[in-house]
C-alpha cells in the first residue's frame, strides 16, 4: 500500500492540476510535491535495508495475462524514489520565478511524470515497468513541444521516435521472456529463473534488445545524439527532469532487469558495452570543451559522466555497482543545480554563450560560491558529492582491467579543463553591459540551492549513510548473478 500512494500520490495531484487556474497551480503542485517528499522520507527513516523487499504489494490486474500489479521497494529502488520525490520540490520551486502559459497543464504534466519515474524505480511486474516506462515519455514530450524553444517540434520528434524504437524493442524481449514463464506470467521473479535458463544465443539476443532501449535513455554512445539538442530546447525545468533523474531509468533499468536476467550475456557484452561507454565518455568530454553555449555544455558533460556509470555497472563488481548508485544520486543532485544555475543566468542576461558573460562574480557572490561547489561536485573534488561514487567506479573498473580505468581516467583531466574554463568565462574578469547589473540570488532560488549543497557535502563527507541502504540489494544482485551463471 505504501508503495502504491508514492505512485498515485503525485498521479491524483497531476489530474486535479489540470483543473486548476493557472494562478493556484504553482502551488499546488509544490504543495502535492512536497507531501510526497515527506511521505518518501517517513518510509525511507523505517526502511530496513536488509530486507529482500518492503512496502510491497501485488494485486491482479489483468489477471488472464498474468499481469500483476505488484510494487515494492529494495534498498537500489529506495534511492532512486528519494532522489526523485527530493529533486521535483525543487524543480517546481525553481519555476517560482518564472511564468508559463497555460501551468496548470504544464505543473500538471511534471507530477504525472513524477508518478511515472517512481513507478518504473518500484516495479517488480515487466509488463508494469514497461507501461510506467512509456507513460514518463508523454509528460517530457509534450513540455519539451509545447513550452520548447526554437525547432522543438524537430527535436522533440526525434527525440520522441529514439526512445520509442528502444522501447519497442524491450517490449519484444518481455513478450518472449513471458511465454517462455510456465505459468505465463510478467513476474519479474520468474523472468528472472527464465533468462538465466536461455541458450546462450537467445540470451544475447534478450540482451540486446532491454540494453538498446537502456542504452538511448540514458545516453551512452553511439545512442546520445537525441540528448544535446533536447536538453537545449527544453525549458530548464523539463531539462532537470530528464537529466537529473530520467537518465537514470536507463541506468537502473541495467542493474535491475539486465545483469539479474540475462547474467552470461552480461558476462559476454559487458566488455563491448564498457568500451562504448568508455569512448562516450572520451568524445563528450572533448565536445563539451569546444562548446560556446554554457547549456549545450553541460549536456555534453552529463553523457561524460553517465558514460562512467554504465562503465562501471557493467564490470559487476560490488565496488562499481555501489559506485554506479550513489554516483546516480550524486549526478541527479548536481545536473539539476547546474541546470538551474543556468537557468538563472538565462533569466538575468538572455544569453548562454560563454563569450559574452564574465565577471559575475564581483556582483553576485552567494551565486558564485553555490556555483563554485556545484563545480567542485561535478569534478569529484574530495568532501563533494561526485567524489564517493567516481571514486568507487574508478576502483571497480581497475579491478576488471586497468587499462580501461587509465583511459576513463583521462574524463578526470578533461572534466577539470571544461568546468573551470567555463567558471573563469562566466565569473572571472570584469563585468560587461550583459552582467554589470546581475542580481545576486532571490530567496526562492536560495531555497532551491541550498537543500542541493547541504546534500552534496553530505554525500561527500559521509557517505556510508546512502551506501548502507543500497549495500545488501546489491551484494544479494551480485550473488544472484554468480549463482545463475554456476547453474548452467
Amino acid at each position: 500500500m505504501e508503495t502504491s500512494i508514492l505512485i498515485f500520490l503525485p498521479l491524483v495531484a497531476g489530474l486535479i492540476s489540470f483543473l486548476l487556474p493557472d494562478n493556484r497551480a504553482k502551488q499546488f503542485a509544490f504543495t502535492a510535491a512536497l507531501a510526497e517528499f515527506a511521505y518518501s522520507l517517513v518510509l525511507l527513516l523505517q526502511f530496513n535495508p536488509q530486507e529482500t523487499l518492503a512496502y510491497s504489494t501485488s494485486v491482479p490486474w489483468v489477471k488472464s495475462m498474468g499481469i500483476s500489479f505488484s510494487v515494492g521497494m529494495d534498498g537500489i529502488s529506495i534511492l532512486l524514489v528519494m532522489l526523485t520525490t527530493f529533486l521535483i520540490p525543487l524543480i517546481i520551486l525553481s519555476s517560482f520565478r518564472r511564468t508559463f502559459a497555460n501551468s496548470n497543464y504544464f505543473y500538471g504534466l511534471v507530477l504525472i511524470m513524477q508518478s511515472a519515474l517512481v513507478g518504473v524505480f518500484v516495479a517488480r511486474d515487466a509488463f508494469l515497468f514497461y507501461v510506467f516506462w512509456e507513460l514518463a515519455l508523454i509528460p517530457i514530450y509534450f513540455i519539451a513541444l509545447i513550452w520548447g524553444g526554437e525547432n522543438r517540434k524537430k527535436i522533440t520528434f526525434k527525440f520522441f521516435v529514439y526512445t520509442l524504437a528502444g522501447s519497442l524493442l524491450m517490449l519484444v524481449a518481455i513478450i518472449y521472456l513471458y511465454l517462455q514463464t510456465p505459468n505465463g506470467s510478467f513476474d519479474i521473479n520468474q523472468f528472472y529463473a527464465v533468462g538465466s535458463t536461455l541458450s546462450s544465443t537467445d540470451q544475447a539476443l534478450v540482451f540486446f534488445a532491454f540494453f538498446l532501449a537502456f542504452a538511448i535513455k540514458m545516453p551512452i554512445f553511439p545512442f546520445h545524439t537525441w540528448q544535446p539538442d533536447t536538453y537545449t530546447v527544453t525549458p530548464a525545468q523539463g531539462t532537470m527532469l530528464l537529466s537529473g533523474i530520467m537518465l537514470k531509468m536507463g541506468i537502473y533499468g541495467v542493474i535491475r532487469w539486465i545483469l539479474p536476467l540475462v547474467p552470461e550475456a552480461a558476462h559476454t557484452y559487458g566488455m563491448p558495452a564498457i568500451i562504448l561507454s568508455v569512448i562516450g565518455i572520451i568524445y563528450a568530454s572533448i565536445i563539451a570543451i569546444k562548446q560556446k553555449d554554457f547549456k549545450r555544455l553541460i549536456a555534453y558533460v552529463s553523457i561524460a559522466h553517465v558514460g562512467l556509470i554504465a562503465a562501471g555497472i557493467f564490470t559487476l563488481g560490488e565496488e562499481s555497482l555501489q559506485g554506479g548508485i550513489i554516483q546516480m544520486l550524486s549526478h541527479g543532485i548536481n545536473v539539476v543545480g547546474l541546470f538551474f544555475v543556468i537557468d538563472v543566468l538565462f533569466d538575468r542576461t538572455k544569453t548562454l554563450e560563454l563569450s559574452s558573460l564574465g565577471g559575475i562574480r564581483n556582483v553576485a557572490p552567494f551565486f558564485t560560491v553555490t556555483f563554485i561547489i556545484l563545480l567542485f561536485s561535478s569534478i569529484a573534488l574530495p568532501f563533494t558529492g561526485g567524489f564517493p561514487g567516481e571514486f568507487l567506479l574508478f576502483v571497480g573498473i581497475f579491478q576488471y582491467n586497468p587499462w580501461i580505468a587509465a583511459v576513463a581516467g583521462v574524463s578526470v583531466i578533461l572534466g577539470a579543463v571544461y568546468m573551470l574554463s567555463s567558471f573563469q568565462k562566466i565569473m572571472l574578469g570584469e563585468t560587461n553591459n550583459l552582467t554589470s547589473g546581475f542580481a545576486d540570488l532571490f530567496t526562492s532560488e536560495k531555497l532551491v540551492l541550498i537543500p542541493i549543497i547541504i546534500l552534496i557535502f553530505w554525500m561527500g563527507i559521509y557517505p556510508e549513510t546512502f551506501l548502507e541502504i543500497s549495500e545488501p540489494a546489491v551484494k544479494a544482485l551480485i550473488k544472484g548473478t554468480g549463482a545463475s551463471l554456476s547453474l548452467k
